[in-house]
């Protein structure tokens, strides 16, 4: 069966979560169980930025990738930024992260985004190998404050 990218819907949840569940964990940063529901709501929410294209290859969900276009002060039309990319571990290798980076791509260029951007953790050789496949890093270091209520 071919590989088949689109929209989430509603019915990608319960398979979602499980994917998600294995993301964050791999990041070691614990997530409050209601923002991963709030999370799910935005994705299905058509007033809301954030999206998710869904890989599935034979009737299962293989990977995911959310993401938000928003105004940028350095191009006149949207930025694509691109949250969190995801493969199943029974899928890697095949070319699905790399079938989901280019749709989102044509998303962008569908959407006239002038620009898809994203971050990488350091140490996730085998997601850089595939990023450094489209474009080098411009050696921006990421900071990241929270702000309590």
């Amino acid at each position: 069966m071919a590989l088949e990218i689109r929209d989430a819907q509603p019915d990608h949840e319960c398979a979602w979560r499980k994917l998600w569940d294995r993301h964050v964990h791999f990041y070691r940063m614990p997530l409050d169980p209601e923002v991963t529901a709030f999370t799910w709501k935005r994705i299905l929410d058509p007033a809301s930025p954030v999206n998710m294209r869904v890989a599935e290859q034979d009737g299962a969900l293989a990977g995911f990738a959310i993401y938000l276009s928003h105004p940028s002060s350095w191009v006149k039309s949207n930025d694509c930024y691109l949250d969190d990319l995801f493969i199943d571990e029974r899928f890697r290798g095949f070319g699905i992260g790399r079938a989901l980076l280019d749709d989102l791509v044509a998303v962008c260029k569908k959407n006239g985004w002038e620009r898809l951007y994203w971050h990488a953790y350091e140490a996730n050789t085998r997601a850089r190998k595939l990023y450094d496949s489209y474009v080098e890093h411009d050696g921006h270091v990421r900071y990241r404050m929270r702000i309590s209520k």
